[in-house]
């Protein structure tokens, strides 16, 4: 019977379908808490990097480079090394140059190569 009079009560208002009969009070509304993070941060000065996926290619290049100091026959050192060097490179110069003339271009297109910031 109480069961019937709480279903009834609930049904009546669109507002407390979400109520149950365990709530103290009617639960209110969910809040809208979309944030833009990246807006807030500019408000307040702060700078937020983009997501980039240079650094895990900066640690694959460091463990090749970690296993060619393992004491293996030094052809399999000197092909390690070279791999990792060469990964290690790329994503070096990948999150430098790439990432960081992407996140802030010249102001000045004519600047021939350098990136002033």
């Amino acid at each position: 019977m109480a069961s019937a009079a709480f279903k009834a009560w609930r049904n009546a208002d669109p507002s407390r379908a979400a109520a149950s009969r365990f709530d103290l009070d009617v639960p209110l509304p969910p809040l809208e808490m979309t944030i833009d993070y990246a807006a807030r941060a500019h408000e307040l000065g702060i700078h937020l990097f983009p997501s980039s996926n240079y650094p895990f290619i900066i640690c694959v290049g460091a463990l090749f480079l970690a296993l060619a100091a393992i004491p293996f026959s030094g052809t399999a050192r000197l092909v390690l090394a070279i791999i990792g060097g060469l990964i290690f490179l790329y994503g070096v110069v990948g999150w430098v140059l790439v990432e960081d003339v992407r996140m802030f271009p010249a102001d000045n297109p004519q600047s021939h190569g350098e990136v002033h910031h």
